[in-house]
């Protein structure tokens, strides 16, 4: 049932990004009198459809290959691979007969609807829910590294307050693209001194193999447990909500970490932990399983502060989240090519994005992960490959600068170029999640 609810949404939303960019298309050839012959919802190749109706001269159809959509423009060569229409003179309802500024406008069109969507989406999605963060200030116990943070030589109890000089005001910064891409230094406070950590190049390929989690956590205090997972050992052992842990082992525990430490050294054994419940001091004895747990969850004294913005106010912060969501993409393409970031690591395909979704309909999720994949789907489109559209688009540039066409028959080859180009990286990433998720 979970796979049937992931690829449910997954489809939902594939569906929504994709007609609302072959829309940008289709309305902007409209505008400027360029029959469009075909508006398809997914791919049907080698003729299949699920369903199709003809409407004003135009043909819309759902095809049954969801690798994408496209809408098929008189008078261009595109991935339809159609040139026999251009075999005679141009006629006027033709994009090769619009003027180039024209037919650049109408290339760039789905990728402009996809960039407002996510923008717009980001604006709703702030507007409802406001901004909830960890004041950087308010972490007087400083951070937590994992195995990826004690690697570049960050401590427990570290205080960041910088990255390149400057200042870092919420926590989650820390977790971000402008200290995730790389490349960068943190200032760091360690008692009563200050050092320079420099972030290695390829720390996104570290935190795609170990979790975020393993770079590094807010430090905070226990508070009290929370639940008590049915079953588990520690509800065996007596421990029940509301209970505050004092020590293990005899060991005093304040910080969440200090507990997980212990529980971690500890795994297959009895551990004696010191509870305040009531008044006075318990002793329980849990069995701590293989994975150094024992069935509790705990709350921590995490500071937070929340803001809420009207509709106007949340515009702005929307459109910079999903702006800055576009230039990271961008970014961390550019350290797969230029060898930084492992490709294998750095693309996430169909299988990989339907898990993001997960197994129960969570709207908020939902639509968070439209708006990141309509600014993804944006960049995408504008790699300058034949084929996509911001091949199309340099294509026309040149054009506009040459001040002539570039002939037919090398648009033709480029378009196979690209086709091939295209099939191998939808390949590639098919290939990665299959060995990533399935296999692996």
């Amino acid at each position: 049932m979970d796979g049937l609810v992931m690829t449910g949404q997954l489809l939902l939303g594939l569906s929504i990004l994709i007609i609302l960019h072959e829309a940008g298309h289709f309305f902007a050839a409209r505008a400027f009198g360029i029959k469009v012959e075909k508006f398809y919802l997914f791919f049907d190749a080698w003729g299949f459809k699920l369903f199709s109706f003809t409407y004003k001269g135009c043909e819309y159809g759902m095809g049954w290959l969801p690798l994408g959509g496209y809408v098929k423009i008189a008078g261009m060569i595109d991935e339809s691979m159609d040139t026999e229409q251009l075999a005679g003179e141009p006629q006027p309802w033709e994009f090769r007969s619009k003027p180039a500024w024209q037919r650049l406008i109408v290339m760039l069109a789905g990728v402009t609807v996809n960039i407002v969507l996510g923008m717009f989406i980001f604006w709703m999605l702030t507007f409802k829910l406001g901004e909830t963060y960890i004041p950087n200030d308010k972490l007087v116990s400083g951070i937590v590294p994992g195995k990826i943070g004690k690697s570049i030589g960050l401590e427990t109890g570290d205080r960041i307050e910088a990255v390149n000089g400057a200042r870092v005001v919420r926590f989650e910064e820390l977790t971000s693209s402008k200290v995730l891409l790389g490349g960068g230094d943190l200032t760091v406070v360690r008692g009563s001194q200050t050092k320079q950590i420099h972030v290695p190049g390829n720390i996104l390929d570290q935190v795609a193999d170990y979790g975020i989690a393993e770079f590094i956590q807010p430090r905070t205090t226990i508070s009290r447990v929370n639940d008590v997972l049915p079953n588990s050992n520690a509800g065996a052992a007596g421990f029940e909500k509301g209970d505050s842990i004092l020590s293990v082992n005899s060991k005093l525990i304040t910080y969440f970490d200090e507990f997980q430490g212990q529980m971690q050294v500890n795994k297959g054994n009895k551990v004696n932990v010191n509870v305040w419940r009531n008044s006075q001091v318990l002793t329980l004895t849990p069995v701590v399983n293989e994975e150094g747990l024992i069935g509790i969850s705990l709350d921590s004294n995490l500071p937070t502060e929340s803001l809420k913005h009207g509709l106007f106010a949340s515009l702005p912060i929307g459109a910079s989240k999903a702006w800055g969501l576009f230039t990271d993409n961008a970014k961390g393409i550019g350290k797969v090519v230029t060898g930084k970031v492992n490709a294998q690591k750095a693309f996430t395909g169909p299988v990989g994005i339907a898990n993001m979704f997960g197994g129960t309909v969570d709207w908020i999720r939902f639509w968070t992960l439209v708006g990141l994949l309509s600014m993804a789907l944006a960049l995408m489109n504008l790699l300058p490959i034949p084929a996509l559209d911001g091949g199309h688009s340099l294509f026309l540039l040149v054009e506009m600068v040459k001040g002539s066409p570039l002939s037919d028959k090398f648009m033709e080859r480029a378009q196979l170029v690209g086709f091939v180009i295209i099939v191998a990286l939808m390949v590639f990433v098919l290939g990665n999640d299959i060995f990533k998720y399935v296999i692996k």
